[in-house]
């Protein structure tokens, strides 16, 4: 029975119809909801400094895809290769949004996981004008940021904008990430956090200190975004 539920979970035609509904889904959450912005004139500033890095918390990154405005279109996303990431990879791209396949883990499944043929991937799409989003948490560590998105910042040069993107309604399941579905008709917010650029010599000690400083940043902007619309106990 265990085998048959697997296959099932693993079939094309089911994942593609989950993600095409989890698509559908989510243009309903956005077009119903009322989303303010952090600050006002984020889009002003983000823009020239493109193409950039967009870092988020794992488990928030459901609404990230209606980040992208006319002008930075050319966005791709981080996603994994476990059988979940099948369902975002195809819900990604039914909403406009490139996919790179792989593990954004540093430690010791980064080879096995496609980490590095996703790293190699990640470089080339920033040379090449895409923005990249990932998530910034190490997997099954929520909150706690990695070092591979400073690796990626200090070999593309390009900078690290960490954003949360959160909505008033919403439910949270009771996983390692603390997953938020995100639920139509709901005020949003848009909290941009401190941009941060990585040198392309830094030590080992100036890159920890850099992650430090990112994982600081996007627990503030969770905060912020959760507190504007009107759900405190949203925070980490």
């Amino acid at each position: 029975m265990k085998k048959q539920i697997r296959d099932l979970l693993r079939s094309s035609w089911l994942q593609r119809a989950v993600g095409s509904l989890a698509a559908g889904f989510l243009r309903l959450v956005w077009r119903t909801s009322r989303f303010s912005f952090d600050p006002s004139d984020v889009y002003e500033i983000v823009e020239p400094q493109m193409p950039a890095i967009f870092a988020f918390w794992h488990g928030q990154h459901f609404m990230t895809a209606f980040v992208k405005t006319k002008e930075s279109q050319r966005v791709k996303v981080l996603i994994s290769r476990h059988r979940d990431g099948e369902y975002n990879a195809i819900a990604a791209e039914r909403l406009g949004i490139g996919t790179i396949r792989g593990s954004g883990d540093h430690g010791s499944a980064f080879h096995r996981k496609g980490g590095v043929g996703a790293f190699k991937e990640m470089v080339r799409a920033l040379e090449q004008g895409y923005n990249v989003a990932l998530t910034a948490d190490v997997p099954k560590r929520s909150r706690i940021a990695g070092l591979g998105i400073i690796m990626l910042a200090r070999e593309s040069g390009r900078p690290i904008m960490p954003f949360a993107m959160v909505t008033s309604r919403y439910w949270r399941l009771k996983n390692w990430d603390r997953t938020t579905i995100n639920l139509p008709f709901s005020r949003g917010a848009l909290v941009g956090g401190e941009i941060i650029m990585v040198p392309p010599d830094a030590t080992p000690e100036v890159m920890e200190a850099l992650r430090v400083r990112l994982e600081a940043s996007l627990n503030n902007a969770t905060v912020r975004a959760y507190a504007q619309v009107g759900r405190p106990d949203g925070a980490p």
